[in-house]
């Protein structure tokens, strides 16, 4: 999705909430470096100060905030309440009209699902 992301992990020998803080601390830093790098992103001039206005606003932050600072986890409990998480996630472009298709979204596991195979930008492990 364009402004949020879903998306279903496990961790082993780790606490889930670590690996969530530290995979926004790093994909979040990642992001702004690439804004400010890239001379052809045209919507630097607006979304840099949005992010600092943001960040400034917070004390937990440096400079920035990309992320915003709460999540809603949902534990998956039993196979139907992660498949219907799973579809959930699978649609979510369909109903944002993005595509027609939950296999069509290019940065979505649901191709993976479709098809049965590795398609998709990341790994995954079908459940």
């Amino acid at each position: 999705m364009s402004n949020h992301l879903h998306l279903i992990a496990t961790a082993k020998n780790h606490d889930l909430s670590d690996i969530l803080r530290d995979f926004k601390k790093f994909t979040g830093k990642q992001i702004i470096t690439a804004i400010e790098n890239n001379q052809h992103e045209s919507r630097k001039d607006w979304m840099l100060p949005i992010f600092r206005g943001k960040g400034e606003a917070n004390s937990r932050n440096k400079k920035y905030q990309f992320w915003r600072q709460d999540n809603h986890p949902k534990e998956c409990y039993s196979a139907a309440f992660t498949a219907q998480k799973i579809n959930y996630i699978h649609n979510n472009p369909v109903e944002a009209g993005i595509v027609d298709k939950p296999e069509e979204y290019l940065y979505s596991s649901a191709r993976d699902y479709y098809y049965q195979k590795k398609c998709g930008l990341l790994d995954i492990v079908f459940l």
